[in-house]
């Protein structure tokens, strides 16, 4: 994988302003009352959503990116406080065109047979650490069946469920959804199929979570 490649520094230079915030700057970005175009945008061509009675918000990240690591536990700990009322629905960035879209397919083949296997929840953080924090090679089935295997996942069921048919087609899906919902930066996540925030927009990582309230409060207000 390449270390510089395009897509990597786009990502990286897009978060570049709000994770340079100092403390301060930081702090009274987050307490600042969220307003669209700063913090969040609204997308011009809103998505279908699959919830009907809870809020859904979406997570586009990718395993080899650190602010998506940097998100995933306040992510979790948010959605375990809106358990009641929001449905996170998580796809793995699939950049169409990118130098890194091989790389992103074969990671997103990991999430979604973890996903069918119901090994998600267990093992996300650990994906993260091992791709990006090991910068472990799990882009080939051997290498991939090989980590799995080692964190108590049974092998052959690990084989089977990434060569499926199913999962080939959730990559695809997750490719497709990456450009329908306008994505350009990672981590970057959407509420209610209308509203999109990411670190450049929220004021860093840290600031996503309050930003996330926000777009929840204002969709119950509307009564979705």
């Amino acid at each position: 994988m390449k270390s510089k490649s395009l897509l990597r520094s786009t990502v990286l230079l897009a978060v570049a302003v709000g994770i340079a915030a100092s403390p301060v700057q930081a702090g009274a970005i987050t307490h600042q009352i969220p307003f669209g175009g700063a913090q969040f945008v609204k997308l011009d061509h809103p998505q279908p959503v699959r919830e009907s009675v809870r809020t859904e918000a979406v997570e586009f990240f990718w395993y080899d990116c650190s602010h998506s690591q940097a998100l995933e536990q306040p992510l979790q700990a948010w959605a375990e406080k809106h358990r009641a009322d929001v449905a996170l629905r998580r796809i793995p960035a699939v950049w169409p065109g990118s130098p890194d879209e091989a790389a992103q397919r074969s990671h997103a083949r990991i999430f979604y047979t973890l996903e069918r296997l119901g090994q998600v929840d267990r093992l996300q953080v650990s994906v993260f650490r091992a791709v990006h924090t090991e910068r472990g090679d799990l882009t080939t089935e051997a290498a991939a069946t090989d980590w799995a295997a080692r964190q108590g996942v049974d092998a052959k069921a690990f084989g089977e469920t990434y060569r499926s048919a199913e999962v080939t087609r959730s990559v695809e899906e997750a490719a497709a959804d990456f450009t329908r919902y306008g994505v350009n930066e990672l981590p970057t996540v959407v509420v209610q199929g209308e509203y999109r925030t990411s670190p450049t927009q929220a004021g860093g990582v840290e600031a996503m979570p309050e930003v996330l309230d926000h777009l929840v409060q204002q969709e119950q207000a509307r009564g979705h």
